[in-house]
């Protein structure tokens, strides 16, 4: 007597059906562009920027709420509150600490971050060789920039004084590095340059308006 197997699919189709809706379990990272009223603008997987609205659920984040402020979101049955500039990456999908930023004005990109726990803004500068930042905002810090080695630096007012210094640590968004060379200059500056000596141990990816930053080591 002859067994069969009625509809059985092939084993390719079977792969193809497990590798797909594998996909659409969890996104691997999410990171917030942009800020509304019951609206936020994200970037998920690298993915260029959507408008997502509260309710709505996009490759398995769900938007819960969202201000100009902040935006919660339900990714892998929890919520995770994240602010403009903000990511995060899901641990169960193998994801790496990253954070997504949005360019502002002439195309800069500028987020918030610490250093050594004191909060900073950081203007990316891959021009720069090391965080920088001016002697006030180490003041400001507690830093003891003075018993580093002093050098100068070059402006176009000119070589002004400075001192190389290592900061215990750095955070922007989820990415968090500890013993980070730095720079303290005795001059004013707009903005603390997050530079290469952070920038070198992140992947950085570019996708239109947006960068977005991976964790390397």
């Amino acid at each position: 007597m002859q067994n069969t197997i009625l509809n059985k699919p092939p084993a390719h189709c079977m792969a193809w059906l497990l590798l797909l809706l594998a996909g659409e379990t969890l996104a691997a990272s999410v990171g917030v562009v942009g800020l509304f009223r019951d609206k936020a603008m994200v970037s998920i997987d690298g993915s260029p920027p959507r408008l997502i609205a509260t309710g709505q659920t996009v490759q398995g984040v769900k938007l819960l709420a969202a201000n100009s402020d902040s935006a919660t979101f339900e990714i892998d049955g929890k919520r995770r509150t994240l602010a403009m500039g903000q990511s995060f990456a899901s641990g169960g999908g193998g994801g790496k600490p990253s954070v997504t930023l949005s360019a502002g004005q002439g195309g800069h990109f500028v987020v918030p971050g610490s250093i050594n726990g004191a909060s900073v803004r950081f203007l990316l500068d891959t021009g720069a060789s090391s965080v920088t930042l001016p002697a006030s905002e180490a003041r400001r810090m507690g830093i003891d920039y003075k018993a580093g080695r002093m050098t100068g630096a070059s402006t176009a007012n000119g070589v002004i004084p400075a001192w190389r210094v290592t900061f215990d640590n750095v955070r922007v968004g989820n990415i968090s590095l500890n013993q980070v060379e730095g720079l303290v200059v005795e001059t004013s500056m707009p903005a603390v340059l997050l530079g290469m000596s952070f920038l070198n141990r992140t992947d950085m990816r570019r996708e239109g308006q947006t960068m977005t930053l991976i964790q390397r080591y």
